[in-house]
C-alpha cells in the first residue's frame, strides 16, 4: 500500500513538473502582508486604500457581486460613510415599477454591483481562487511555508507588466506579463519542444495601475509598489472577510484540545495507577 502511494505521489510530481516546464517560470514576489501567519490581522488603513483603488480604477471593468456593501463597516467606516459609499452605485430592483423592475440607488444591504459589460472576471473570490498557484510546480509549498497565497499572486501580476520580449512580433495581441502563465505565445518565442523561452505570457487585460493613479487623504505613498499591495490586500479581504474570526476560533479550539488532553492524561494516570502498583 505504501509503495503504491509513493509511486502515485512521484507520478503526480513528475506530471506537474512537465506542466510547469511547458508553462514556463513565473516569479511571484513574497510580499509581507499584515494578515499572514497565525497572529496576523488585516490593516484597516491598507484595506481602505485598496477599496479606494478598486473604486476609482478596477470597478470600471470588475465587479464584487458576492460582497455585501454593509461589510465595509469592518474596514472602520461608520454607518453614514457606508451609506454614502453605497449611494455611488445603482442596482437592479425587480420589485420596482409595478414588478417590471428598475434601477435604484444602492443601499448597504445590497451587494456590490456586478460588471458584465467589459467581459472581465468578478474579483470577489479572485484572491482565494489564485491561492493554489504558488510553490514549486504548483504544489503550494511556498504558500504553506512562506504564507504566499492569492494576495501575492495578484500583487505580482499587477506589477509584472513589461515590454514584450524581442522574440514577439509587434502585432501580437495582448499585453506581456511576466507572472501570467495561462495566455498565448507567438511561435517565434517557442523552442523545438513547443515550450516558450520567456517567462510569463500575454494577457488580455491592459496594465491597470501605473503608480500615482489615486490620491490618499492620509498622504500615504501612491507608488506602483504600494498600490498593488493595497489593492491585493483588499481583494484578499473580499475573498476571506472572516479570516480573523476563523483564526480566533482556531486558537480557542486548540486551547481546549490541549486542556482536554492534559485532563485525560491525569484521569488516566489516576485510574490506572493503583492497578499498575498491584501488578
Amino acid at each position: 500500500m505504501f509503495k503504491k502511494l509513493s509511486l502515485a505521489a512521484l507520478t503526480a510530481i513528475g506530471l506537474s513538473t512537465g506542466a510547469y516546464a511547458a508553462g514556463g517560470e513565473a516569479h511571484v514576489e513574497d510580499y509581507s502582508f499584515s494578515f499572514e501567519g497565525p497572529f496576523g490581522s488585516y490593516d484597516q488603513m491598507q484595506l481602505q486604500r485598496g477599496l479606494k483603488i478598486y473604486t476609482e480604477v478596477c470597478s470600471a471593468c470588475h465587479g464584487l457581486q458576492y460582497v455585501p456593501i454593509r461589510d465595509l463597516s469592518a474596514l472602520g467606516y461608520n454607518e453614514d460613510e457606508v451609506f454614502a459609499y453605497a449611494s455611488q452605485f445603482e442596482v437592479w430592483d425587480p420589485e420596482l415599477n409595478d414588478g417590471d423592475g428598475d434601477f435604484r440607488t444602492a443601499l448597504p444591504t445590497d451587494q456590490f454591483p456586478a460588471v458584465t459589460s467589459a467581459n472581465a472576471p468578478d474579483l470577489s473570490l479572485m484572491a482565494k481562487k489564485r491561492a493554489g498557484f504558488h510553490g514549486p510546480y504548483g504544489l503550494g509549498i511556498n504558500q504553506f511555508f512562506k504564507g504566499m497565497g492569492g494576495a501575492e499572486y495578484i500583487a505580482s501580476l499587477l506589477h509584472g507588466y513589461e515590454e514584450a520580449p524581442e522574440c514577439a512580433p509587434e502585432d501580437f495581441p495582448g499585453n506581456y506579463n511576466t507572472v501570467f502563465t495561462a495566455g498565448g505565445y507567438p511561435p517565434s518565442c517557442l523552442n523545438e519542444e513547443g515550450h516558450h523561452t520567456v517567462p510569463g505570457s500575454w494577457i488580455g487585460m491592459g496594465q491597470p495601475l501605473w503608480g500615482e493613479d489615486v490620491e490618499f487623504d492620509d498622504g500615504h505613498s501612491n507608488s506602483l509598489e504600494s498600490e498593488v499591495e493595497d489593492v491585493a490586500a483588499f481583494l484578499m479581504w473580499t475573498a476571506e472577510p472572516k479570516m480573523m474570526q476563523r483564526k480566533e476560533a482556531g486558537f480557542i479550539g486548540v486551547f481546549f484540545l490541549l486542556l482536554m488532553s492534559v485532563l485525560l492524561y491525569l484521569v488516566n494516570k489516576r485510574i490506572w495507577a493503583p492497578i499498575k502498583r498491584k501488578g
